[in-house]
């Protein structure tokens, strides 16, 4: 399994942050760090709790941003992270933006999009 990054930018209402993201095709949701998130302005809009891969549950807040990544750009929910949580970009974000991980080249590739 390969490791793959991609450079973007998100904006709140106080600006805007570049964010190297991992992309996560296992991570629902776009997770920020706090020290993005808290710069950009961002505050939580609702509280859930999420299951991480060894079995822990984690309560996290919730938020909605811009995001702009070489592929597309649109409006997403985001995990507020906390300090030490890392930039992931998840699969939500991904279909909002019609896109899917292709995970033999590790390249982002347009959704096939069906209107059923």
């Amino acid at each position: 399994m390969g490791i793959t990054y991609i450079e973007g930018e998100v904006r709140g209402p106080l600006g805007e942050e570049r964010v190297r993201f991992l992309i996560d095709s296992g991570a629902t949701y776009t997770v920020l760090p706090e020290e993005v998130w808290k710069k950009i302005g961002l505050k939580p809009l609702r509280e859930h709790e999420f299951v991480l891969a060894d079995g822990t549950i984690i309560k996290r807040g919730v938020s909605e941003c811009y995001i702009s990544i070489p592929q597309g750009e649109g409006h997403t929910p985001v995990v507020l992270g906390e300090a030490d949580d890392h930039p992931l970009l998840g699969v939500v974000t991904l279909e909002i933006l019609g896109l899917v991980f292709n995970p033999f080249k590790r390249t982002l590739q347009p959704m096939k999009m069906m209107l059923i």
